[in-house]
């Protein structure tokens, strides 16, 4: 019955593959509510059926932990590979496949959407959104998309120009499409929207460049926003008739004070990844970001705690109303957001020696914490990587800092960095072994306040200075130190011993997602392109396999007519591969992203990415003082490495400007930068923060760089 199913689905999507594709009408349309058919019922026993995954973390528990046991300690090394299904993008892939009824639904870069046979690879429909390129300027992390939610019918999907969509599960068809921001601000949403009973939840992100962040819920069937959670007070500190009023009324306001650039930068606190549903305490806990801009010394002079930046909050799933909230960093001044993996399990930390229900994080500040999940009161929390801008954490879990942290005119140069400790890769739990799983890094950072710093809500607007203490001219041994201090690890973590139980240390930076199994296996992949499986007691490499691309998604499993199947997503590209892929002297290039589906026994090859030669030729030659060149390194530091790398050193998933044939005349480098000649392209204008002057500082920057010896260049474009 589920393949005959599957076999209408299929032809009725091929005959609506063009209303997929463009998606234009807003006018509701019949769905067939037996098709993807996911109840909260279903959702709610969703770890009792591991042939299937629901929703982003697997159940709502996020636990990322399968039943499914054909997959083991003894089989796992007779996996290959199955299918695989071309994504057809070179930006950063993160989507994790939800796959229900044998159908996968998977989302690439663009908040695009595909509907796949998840036994065979084989296209059913295509979503396009038809985003306005120029919108990837208020992506701080590239134009990624984390997946999509299922609901009776529907799948939810959250566009990265700020839109909430659903589509038929069936067809790809638009039912209805909602903007969920202010579209004129730098809103993005990249995170993957969670339903519970009926509404849907959506988070956003930019506090890099200046917003007010918050957590709605939309009714799942209409679209119509049922509540919102601010987390943060407007700036004149009055209700905005939101389910979070009560909260500022009592406990939020008084920890801002009257002045700073929060007041026009909106403040920041985006919730713009984890949100997970606790159904024993009928609560939605989520993680909220960083302050707008990053500087506390700049978005808040009083040093006050500016709640609820950094902190895990739960609120009523009904009604949006605070429960409770735990701030990992009070005053936030690094981007230690709190927005990474929230697990619930049930641990035995009861007073009596019982199992206490508990959320589980580890943020980016690098401190593992465990809090009861019914009160948010912490239990305890240790550093899970090494960190030196606290002693610890007092009784409280509060973190105890050093001075020099709280950086001004005098770099600091700090660990963890802005990315963390760990970032938005998934973690995993395994429930028998009582372990955490964490794909954890170090990627240390020197901050200073930036000198210049202005209030501009529409472009990257931290508040620090990123180019203290870097040499205009970076030789190749400055690069070969900065590689040397970049480490990854998958830590397994034992909360209740509050340490790690094994950590198994990686060759690079910035490793992928987390998958557990009852066979005894952890699924790890790294940003190399292996896709590794660990011993869960262990950490005894077991199998891996070259995916042929970055692997930092969250792999999932799934089984159908008997077979388990292990799948990820795949691509070159995120915020660590534009902002510090300098790292990797790897040609992994901007190969096109994937789905890689294994099961055991299957012999299916990838096929290897074409990565194109780059003519690593100046086009101009160097020109400029050393006060200009000082000024350019400054300039790019602030405005371009976020896109095109640090040092004007790009890792391929943007244009190397090194190379750019636009360096060869000032007029040419103006239209691009000034004119937006390229806005089409999604390079838009910076004449609203950079004068022409800057511009030129900026081009004879990249030109000397262009320069550099050969063995000091790395990067793929």
């Amino acid at each position: 019955m589920k393949n005959m199913r599957f076999q209408m689905a299929a032809a009725v999507a091929a005959s609506a593959l063009w209303l997929g594709a463009c998606g234009n009408s807003e006018q509701a349309v019949d769905t067939v509510e037996t098709f993807a058919n996911v109840t909260q019922d279903r959702l709610s026993n969703a770890a009792e059926t591991p042939a299937e995954w629901l929703t982003y973390g697997g159940t709502y528990d996020e636990q990322r932990h399968s039943l499914l046991t054909q997959v083991n300690l003894e089989t796992v090394g007779d996996l290959g590979v199955a299918w695989t299904y071309d994504l057809g993008t070179s930006r950063g892939v993160e989507s994790t496949p939800i796959v229900v009824d044998g159908v996968m639904y998977v989302t690439s870069a663009w908040s695009i959407v595909y509907a796949l046979d998840a036994k065979t690879g084989e296209e059913l429909w295509v979503y396009d959104p038809g985003v306005n390129r120029a919108v990837g300027i208020k992506a701080c992390c590239d134009v990624v998309n984390r997946g999509v939610a299922v609901w009776e019918g529907k799948i939810y999907l959250g566009v990265i120009d700020g839109r909430l969509e659903a589509l038929d599960a069936k067809t790809g068809e638009r039912i209805w499409s909602k903007v969920t921001v202010d579209q004129s601000k730098p809103y993005t949403i990249t995170g993957a929207p969670r339903v519970v009973d009926g509404k849907v939840l959506i988070g956003n992100g930019g506090a890099e460049l200046g917003v007010r962040g918050y957590l709605s819920a939309y009714d799942a069937e209409s679209g119509d926003m049922t509540w919102r959670f601010y987390t943060v007070p407007n700036p004149e500190m009055l209700p905005d008739g939101a389910a979070s009023d009560a909260a500022f009324e009592e406990i939020g306001n008084v920890t801002w004070g009257d002045t700073g650039a929060w007041k026009t930068d909106g403040g920041g606190g985006t919730v713009w990844d984890s949100i997970i549903y606790d159904e024993v305490n009928d609560a939605v806990i989520f993680g909220v970001g960083n302050g707008s801009p990053w500087n506390q010394s700049l978005r808040d002079p009083s040093g006050l705690d500016n709640l609820f930046l950094s902190s895990i909050v739960a609120v009523d799933a009904e009604t949006g109303a605070y429960k409770w909230h735990f701030q990992t960093t009070p005053g936030d001044n690094w981007d230690y957001t709190a927005t990474q993996t929230l697990i619930l399990a049930n641990l035995p930390l009861g007073e009596d020696g019982g199992d206490r229900r508990v959320v589980m994080q580890a943020p980016k500040n690098g401190f593992f914490y465990v809090l009861d999940a019914e009160t948010g009161a912490f239990i305890n929390g240790a550093g899970y990587v090494p960190q030196n801008w606290t002693t610890g954490l007092d009784e409280n879990g509060r973190p105890v800092e050093v001075p020099e942290a709280r950086y001004a005119s005098t770099p600091f140069n700090q660990t963890p960095g802005p990315l963390g400790g760990h970032n938005w890769h998934p973690m995993a739990y395994n429930p028998e072994a009582k372990l955490a799983y964490i794909p954890a890094q170090e990627i240390p950072q020197a901050y200073s306040t930036d000198p210049r710093f202005a209030e501009h809500p529409t472009k990257w607007n931290t508040g620090a200075d990123f180019s203290a203490g870097v040499p205009a001219l970076v030789t190749s041994d400055v690069m070969k130190f900065l590689r040397s201090g970049l480490k990854g690890r998958l830590i397994a973590w034992d909360p209740v011993a509050n340490a790690p139980r094994w950590t198994v240390e990686h060759d690079g930076p910035w490793n992928g997602g987390v998958l557990s199994t009852a066979g005894g296996v952890v699924f790890q992949g790294k940003l190399n392109g292996d896709f590794v499986a660990y011993d869960a007691a262990s950490g005894d490499p077991l199998w891996s396999h070259d995916v042929k691309s970055g692997a930092a998604s969250g792999p999932g499993t799934y089984e159908i007519d008997g077979e388990q199947y292990v799948t990820i997503t795949t691509g070159w590209g995120s915020a660590f591969a534009l902002a510090a892929g300098f790292a990797f002297d790897e040609k992994l290039g901007p190969a096109i992203g994937k789905v890689v589906t294994f099961k055991l026994g299957a012999e299916g090859e990838i096929e290897a990415p074409y990565v194109p030669e780059i003519d690593r030729t100046p086009n101009a030659e160097p020109f400029g003082t050393e006060a200009q060149l000082a000024d350019g390194l400054v300039h790019y530091a602030r405005n371009c490495t976020v896109c095109h790398g640090p040092f004007a050193v790009s890792s391929g998933v943007l244009p190397d400007l090194r190379w750019s044939t636009y360096t060869e005349s000032a007029d040419a480098w103006k239209a691009v930068v000034v004119d937006g000649t390229l806005q089409g392209a999604g390079m838009v204008s910076f004449a609203d923060v950079l004068s022409e002057d800057d511009v030129e500082a900026i081009r004879a920057y990249v030109i000397q760089q262009a320069h550099n010896p050969a063995d000091a260049v790395g990067g793929m474009q």
